[in-house]
């Protein structure tokens, strides 16, 4: 499983199981901060009711007339509250009064209980003893949800207690109000829990994305492709990048100085060899016209040597870049005249036409001195492989992100057993009309310079005969990424 789904599941098991345990412990902390909210408001009707009774006694005796009247009139009355959610049509607020023994003088039910004993429930009896009287009973033992809250004030005469208002209401409103607030509630726990999810997914891939790309920059570095390292900030994964392209460098540079030791010396050793006969054949007697001969051996080997280093030194520095320099716009038709022009005496002596007639102008982004190189690198062997009296033709296409060069030519072609070596270093083929091989680096720059800019190069045989290279490069190659 990958790192990031195993980071989103366990995120997401968490969060439900947090925003679950944070809901329910909400729920079920509802209804006491309901009860306590609703006790609290018949404390103060309780004592408001008790208060004016005790300041109607007539004797020391407990008139309930004037509240048996407001409470007829407001259980007549018809109005309509809407309570947030709730609509209230009715008083369903119960008020009885008892006296100092406990028996109830006043029921606003309808007289339902007067006369009855009450000195047993704690609403009276607690009351009477000058402590705080409140109970709550079920109107249905079978139904849990249908208690009634009592709360009791004493009505006094002077210090005495002669008798109790208690104030009753059913816990249906709060049921109504709680239904409410549990829709709610849970709808925004549902909310918040996706927005969390949300949040966690996007932390995953936050913490994830920087390890798919140094993913993909680690394949790309085993596939032997020349990209650029990641961008990763900074942090632990952008200390691990940088130890992943230091420790890439340390190992390419360590194979790479092997390679290129074992290579220069298997291609000096042809060059040296002559050098060393010619030198030892010059210490002896000879003709000048012989020694002339030896000593062109010796200056056309000696350059050959010395062409040999400035390539490897031109190459090994190009394989050593990472990046561009120098960024520029550069016309590639213009570039393409320029080179033929430069070629002209090569042209001119082996009667070879170079055609760009089908070219056309396309500008490109990038560093102008490594692409004319790779152009006329890939030119100059177009004309090598040429027929005297040939031609060699070239074509530029735009492709929209793109532009590629194809440079066609009308010789032998390319041996099947050398296709897929003709970009190796030191790899060369014999020329058709000297029969002489070059330093093999000229296409393997071609490779580097094409990889540089985050584009390819590639030869193949033409169906017709002779060979097409072409090469591919971005038009913007800043805009690549790995």
């Amino acid at each position: 499983m990958r790192i990031r789904t195993w980071l989103f599941a366990a995120f997401l098991v968490l969060a439900g199981a947090g925003f679950f345990a944070l809901v329910r412990w909400i729920l079920d902390d509802l209804r006491p901060r309901f009860l306590a909210t609703m006790e609290e408001s018949m404390v103060d009707t309780a004592t408001l009711f008790a208060s004016l009774l005790s300041s109607q006694l007539k004797e020391g005796e407990i008139q309930t007339q004037d509240l048996r009247m407001a409470f007829d009139a407001a259980q007549k009355r018809r109005f309509a509250a809407r309570i947030y959610e709730v609509m209230k049509t009715q008083v369903n607020t119960r008020v009885y009064v008892t006296d100092r023994s406990g028996v109830v003088l006043f029921d606003s039910d309808n007289g339902r209980d007067e006369g009855k004993d009450y000195y047993r429930w704690n609403d009276v009896l607690r009351t009477l003893r000058g402590e705080y009287g409140a109970r709550t009973s079920l109107r249905d033992r079978s139904d849990p949800f249908s208690d009634v809250l009592y709360v009791a004030s004493p009505i006094v005469d002077g210090d005495e207690i002669i008798g109790v208002l208690t104030v009753c209401r059913p816990t249906d409103d709060v049921a109504l109000f709680m239904k409410t607030a549990r829709r709610k509630i849970t709808l925004a726990g549902v909310v918040a829990a996706v927005a969390v999810v949300g949040v966690g997914m996007l932390v995953s891939v936050w913490i994830t994305r920087p390890i798919e790309k140094l993913t993909r920059y680690a394949k790309a570095v085993r596939d032997g492709k020349r990209v650029p390292p990641p961008k990763l900030g900074g942090g632990e994964i952008g200390t691990l990048g940088v130890a992943f392209e230091e420790m890439r460098r340390a190992l390419e540079g360590k194979q790479y100085v092997e390679d290129y030791v074992q290579t220069l010396t298997h291609q000096m050793k042809s060059p040296l060899s002559a050098i060393r006969g010619a030198a030892e054949l010059l210490e002896e007697d000879m003709a000048p016209e012989q020694r002339r001969q030896f000593l062109e051996n010796l200056r056309l080997e000696s350059g050959r040597i010395h062409d040999l280093v400035e390539r490897m030194l031109q190459l090994s520095a190009l394989e050593n870049r990472d990046q561009l320099r120098d960024v520029e716009k550069i016309d590639l038709y213009e570039l393409v005249l320029e080179i033929r022009e430069s070629l002209n005496p090569v042209l001119s002596e082996k009667g070879v036409r170079v055609d760009t007639e089908n070219a056309r102008p396309v500008v490109i982004r990038g560093e102008r001195f490594l692409i004319r190189q790779a152009l006329a690198n890939l030119l100059q062997n177009a004309v090598d492989f040429s027929d005297a009296g040939g031609e060699v033709r070239v074509t530029l296409t735009d492709q929209d992100e793109e532009a590629e060069v194809g440079i066609w030519d009308d010789g032998p072609g390319i041996p099947d057993y050398a296709l897929e070596r003709v970009f190796d270093r030191f790899y060369s083929l014999q020329r058709p009309d000297t029969g002489k091989k070059s330093s093999g680096l000229g296409l393997a720059f071609v490779r580097e310079v094409a990889h540089l800019h985050g584009g390819k190069a590639a030869l193949d045989n033409r169906p017709e005969g002779g060979a097409v290279a072409t090469l591919t490069l971005p038009k913007d190659p800043t805009l690549r990424s790995l």
